[in-house]
């Protein structure tokens, strides 16, 4: 913690315009539409997190099963200090889905007068209330929050553009996506952070099915809550129909592709409309909303590797359930 006299700076809010609301509600309708429209149906999980989404994947984290959040949250206790000498006491941190921002306030606490936070999430309401919280807590920060689809190219603040960047990504985020759009994601941070930046990143790692199985299926039903929400969410802002009672959740563990796999199953023959558009559903027939990789040490350095970064160090746990890692760009990039 650094000390002096510790100086109130103000959250500046990044404004959402109308035309932008009319672009991000587009782009759902389109994903929403094209994802239904495949003979496997999905649905991007970036959507869970609207105002609701993210209250109930907060009460996810809070759970005995979901091992993640807690096993995180240690690493960071531990190691955060260690974390912040490596990043530098300076930079801007630049959050990829900033959540509640639990994690990250222990590295905010580490960071000097003067540096900036800069979290970034789908969610503006969210976001903001985040952003506000962070601010009173560490008014020594410089706290820019910037509303964006961080899947999608994002510009930050010029005054956070300034000295070394660091892309900080949380949560075993990096897990929703494959190997390949893992790669293309950090590839964009590693264009974000530039030749002199880092990445500080979670990564959940392979354990046993039974500990994922009761992570993603929790008996209290928090989680298939926030899946059906997914549907409910469709229904409020893109006229849908969906009636939720004739879907239930389901999470499985695909050894082989070493992923837990969200899905919403129909429980009837069904038709649901959205903007003009009809979609038949078989009884039994499922809506992929999620993957969940876990990533050995290995693969997640070759992905890194591919993505333009040098891993520098891994934080564990002691069950080595989930890492932290540290890495820079590659000097021949």
């Amino acid at each position: 913690m650094t000390g002096g006299r510790r100086r109130v700076t103000l959250c500046r809010m990044t404004q959402t315009s109308l035309t932008d609301r009319t672009r991000a509600t587009a782009a759902f309708l389109d994903d929403v539409l094209k994802g239904l429209s495949r003979v496997r149906k999905t649905l991007p999980c970036k959507y869970f997190y609207d105002e609701r989404g993210s209250k109930l994947f907060e009460r996810i984290c809070e759970l005995d099963e979901y091992y993640l959040t807690r096993t995180e949250l240690d690493i960071m206790r531990r190691y955060a200090g260690d974390m912040v000498a490596r990043i530098g006491a300076g930079s801007t941190l630049i959050e990829y889905g900033c959540g509640n921002g639990l994690k990250t306030r222990t590295l905010l606490a580490e960071l000097a007068d003067g540096a900036h936070y800069v979290p970034v999430d789908i969610s503006q309401e969210h976001l903001h209330a985040t952003a506000a919280q962070i601010v009173r807590e560490f008014p020594h920060l410089r706290v820019l929050p910037v509303t964006a689809d961080f899947t999608r190219p994002f510009a930050i603040p010029a005054e956070a553009r300034q000295g070394r960047r660091i892309a900080y990504f949380p949560g075993s985020t990096i897990g929703n996506f494959g190997p390949q759009a893992a790669r293309r994601l950090l590839r964009s941070m590693r264009r974000l952070v530039g030749p002199s930046g880092g990445l500080l990143i979670g990564v959940d790692l392979p354990k046993s099915a039974e500990v994922l199985q009761a992570a993603y299926d929790d008996p209290v039903g928090v989680t298939r809550d926030f899946n059906l929400n997914l549907l409910a969410r469709i229904n409020r802002e893109l006229g849908g129909s969906f009636d939720l009672d004739q879907f239930e959740h389901r999470a499985v563990f695909n050894r082989r592709r070493s992923r837990v796999e969200m899905h919403l199953v129909s429980r009837s023959d069904q038709t649901v409309r959205i903007d003009d558009e009809a979609f038949s559903f078989r009884r039994g027939e499922m809506i992929h909303t999620e993957n969940s990789y876990k990533y050995t040490l290995r693969d997640f350095r070759e992905i890194a590797a591919g993505a333009g970064f040098r891993l520098e160090h891994v934080w564990l746990d002691p069950r080595e359930f989930f890492s932290v890692q540290y890495a820079v760009p590659a000097a021949d990039e």
